[in-house]
């Protein structure tokens, strides 16, 4: 087996490689987690850091508001959203609490969540439902046998006279699965449900219209796929909803409403989010079509050489990668990783004693992994988790 052709970076690639301080000693296959910062990116949110330490009253009273609304703008300008509606926020689970603070559900009502829902989002529309006496809603969506279609179908599946808002992933965290966002949200809609869509995953993966897929809510984050700084993410809120909806934080501006009142929730660093244009930038220079393809292509060559290597058959039928984007999902054998800790401890051991960082995930009591691919991944990571995971694992080969 080789690996996906070299051209679509050619004799550049080391270059590009070089752009990351990631650790040369480690093979880093879980972008998905946490993203990596660009030197040149890391480099402009220093800049801006030293700025503040300089003259802290004029950077955090005047130069650094006019820069963070710069950057809003360029923001919202990415995801296809207007600017009245998007705030920056510091992350995916952050925006997500922000809506469900602010919506005042009843007794009696439901949120509807699917089995692929992020942890940390389950466990807020939970807390947000007990508090209310409200219902706490987990749809079972299992893995597509034909098509996207059964993702949709299965989602509306779960949909209730009861209920007000359903929580959708647009790439699910455990499965890496697609979800087909655009026919979901409408099919909500016209069912009387409210729609927030978890796009945690989406800015940078592939290109988003937020004005065209026009959901009730949207979060996303930009730490991710386009290797922003840690901190950086989006909320954007349809029309209607605005008047509602307030920062956790009740700061200066909460009188000014929506979105003004985002602007300042204290004290804080608020370089990731005037970072996010430098980000953009970084990335479009490299070409959004190039590294996406690149990451489309390794992600697929990835999977397919470790789950050869172990043996096991594909969750999803490989005439349906388009459901896959950055990152795919193998399965590993029968009785590995099948619970969460037991997926965290496969984890630590897969980095300590092979030098890979990689995430194993329990889902519905069986064990994945998670494979992702950005510009600075190669054939050669993926190869080497090839070669070592089988002998972790007690297999022969």
């Amino acid at each position: 087996m080789t690996g996906p052709d070299n051209a679509l970076w050619g004799p550049d690639w080391r270059e590009v490689r070089a752009l990351w301080s990631l650790d040369p000693a480690r093979a880093h296959l879980n972008h998905g987690s946490f993203g990596a910062v660009p030197i040149p990116v890391q480099r402009a949110q220093e800049e801006l850091r030293r700025r503040v330490e300089a003259n802290p009253m004029r950077e955090l009273t005047r130069t650094m508001t006019d820069g963070l609304e710069k950057a809003r703008s360029r923001a919202a300008s990415f995801l296809g959203a207007d600017l009245e509606g998007f705030v920056f926020v510091p992350n995916a689970t952050t925006g997500i609490n922000t809506v469900l603070a602010a919506l005042e559900l009843r007794p009696g009502e439901e949120v509807l969540v699917t089995d692929h829902t992020y942890g940390a989002v389950r466990f807020t529309v939970e807390r947000a439902c007990a508090l209310a006496r409200a219902a706490a809603v987990v749809q079972p969506v299992p893995i597509p046998r034909r098509g996207a279609n059964e993702l949709c179908d299965a989602v509306l599946a779960g949909v209730t006279q009861r209920t007000r808002l359903a929580i959708v992933d647009h790439i699910a965290s455990p499965t890496a699965l697609v979800f087909p966002i655009a026919k979901l949200v409408p099919e909500l809609r016209r069912r009387g449900v409210m729609v927030m869509v978890d796009g945690a995953h989406a800015p940078g993966m592939f290109d988003l219209d937020l004005a065209a897929l026009d959901p009730d809510f949207w979060t996303g984050n930009f730490h991710k796929w386009c290797c922003s700084p840690r901190g950086s993410a989006g909320l954007w809120v349809r029309a209607e909803h605005r008047s509602s909806i307030a920062p956790i934080v009740t700061s200066w501006y909460v009188a000014e409403g929506y979105p003004a009142s985002f602007r300042w929730a204290g004290t804080d660093d608020y370089t990731p989010y005037a970072t996010v244009p430098a980000a953009l930038d970084f990335m479009a220079g490299l070409g959004w079509d190039r590294v996406r393809a690149h990451n489309r292509a390794l992600s697929r060559y990835g999977r397919d050489v470790v789950q050869a290597a172990l043996a096991t058959e594909p969750p999803v039928d490989p005439s349906l990668d388009e459901l896959f984007e950055a990152m795919t999902l193998l399965r590993l054998p029968d009785g590995v990783a099948t619970t969460e800790d037991e997926a965290s401890e496969l984890r630590l051991r897969i980095s300590e004693e092979l030098g890979i960082e990689a995430l194993p995930v329990a889902w519905c009591g069986r064990g994945f992994l998670r494979l992702s691919a950005q510009a600075y991944n190669a054939p050669g990571d993926y190869e080497q988790l090839a070669e070592g995971l089988p002998g972790l694992l007690g297999l022969s080969r």
